[in-house]
């Protein structure tokens, strides 16, 4: 089993905590709400037997530096922490694998950055361009996202943290479809979920984010007109789907093409929005399979 380390990089006028494993290659893992590096343990075990598999907490969470401003989380800025981190890690050209707001940052990373990737593996995030079309057409996601209102509240912080952050668990780890989470690995997210500004590091991306549902008279996402040629990614890329993700629904599948020319998708009917936590060993599978490794 591939030793998993720890180090700092400052760029972007913040420093991230990073996980890594192995030399060679770089492959860099982006994890989403309300994960951290932890959430990819499986994936940098594997794959660091024969590259530097590197997976950073976001700013905002766990141990990296956790801005206060919304607009310190704005997606430009995110994907220069992304572009300024590869260097930092020496690599001209690498593999970017994403989850969930990982993998929103990683599409706008493949769009405005696609000479540095190899390949591009996106796990249960939808393109922009698919998700907006689908919150302003597609009743059913627009009501499977509504959770996103309330986290995007002032009363976020509350609602989430009350009884040792029962609701968040709720949200979260009790949706794995694995069996129990058990007492250590719970601790182990509490504690993330605990540093000081970390939950609302976390919160912020969904508050500096225009791809929201209705509320009241907030139009939210049918408020933008997006141009799918705008959101060209030219990149090879493999979109994982677990489709028994109640909140991501499949409609985000549909037409991606359209956007994305090199694509393959792979859909996993037993998975659920948490794939890493469900199926490690064949998300591993198909990540080697698309690399080449």
């Amino acid at each position: 089993m591939t030793a998993i380390r720890h180090d700092y990089a400052s760029v972007n006028g913040v420093r991230l905590h990073y996980a890594h494993a192995g030399q060679g290659p770089l492959i860099l893992f982006l994890h989403g709400f309300p994960e951290f590096w932890y959430c990819w343990g499986k994936q940098l075990e594997d794959l660091g037997r024969d590259h530097l598999a590197v997976a950073p907490d976001l700013r905002g969470f766990n141990l990296s530096d956790r801005p206060a401003d919304v607009k310190q989380y704005k997606a430009r800025i995110l994907v220069e922490d992304v572009r300024q981190l590869a260097g930092y890690l020496g690599q001209e050209k690498f593999v970017l694998v994403a989850h969930d707001w990982g993998g929103a940052v990683a599409w706008a990373y493949a769009m405005a950055h696609p000479q540095t990737l190899s390949k591009l593996i996106i796990v249960n995030s939808p393109h922009p361009a698919m998700f907006a079309r689908e919150l302003a057409h597609n009743p059913a996601q627009a009501a499977a996202s509504q959770y996103m209102n309330l986290l995007r509240s002032d009363k976020a912080e509350r609602v989430l943290s009350e009884n040792n952050y029962e609701r968040l668990a709720k949200m979260t780890l009790e949706g794995w479809g694995r069996g129990a989470v058990d007492a250590a690995e719970r601790d182990t997210y509490i504690e993330a979920w605990s540093q000081p500004g970390a939950l609302t590091g976390s919160l912020n991306y969904y508050r500096a984010s225009p791809l929201y549902p209705p509320v009241g008279d907030d139009p939210g996402a049918k408020a933008l007109q997006l141009d799918p040629a705008d959101f060209m990614v030219r990149v090879p890329t493999l979109v994982v789907w677990g489709m028994r993700d109640q909140a991501l629904l499949p409609g985000n599948l549909d037409g991606l093409e359209a956007c994305v020319p090199d694509l393959r998708i792979e859909r996993l009917p037993g998975a659920s929005h948490w794939v890493m936590h469900e199926q490690p060993e064949r998300l591993n599978r198909l990540i080697r399979e698309f690399i080449g490794a």
